[in-house]
């Protein structure tokens, strides 16, 4: 059997892994804020449009909250912890964060 040849070194990380990984730092770049309703500036939100399992794990080990009715919910709190986290993360994957400020797409 032919071995197949990538164009980028093969990562130990299990696949499992690699979409929670993943899943929280889409979580993180679009993030949003909703200063003018209820919550303070510094509070983020995303979009759920992720697999259920992957954001009850990112629940459990809370770096998001999906609050109290997940199932009604369309969005998830991302806490300071998850922040953190996904900010480590774009630094293991060598991603740039949207928040810095010599971002080139700023």
């Amino acid at each position: 059997m032919k071995e197949e040849s990538y164009a980028f070194p093969i990562s130990d990380i299990e696949p499992k892994k690699a979409v929670e990984e993943l899943t929280m730092m889409l979580l993180y770049l679009s993030k949003f804020s909703e200063s003018d309703r209820f919550s303070d500036r510094n509070d983020y939100y995303a979009w759920k449009g992720y697999s259920f399992n992957i954001l009850n794990e990112l629940d459990e080990k809370d770096y998001i909250h999906q609050g109290s009715h997940p199932s009604r919910s369309k969005s998830v709190y991302i806490t300071p912890d998850g922040l953190e986290h996904a900010r480590e993360l774009l630094k293991k994957y060598h991603i740039a964060d949207w928040e810095r400020k010599d971002h080139p797409l700023k």
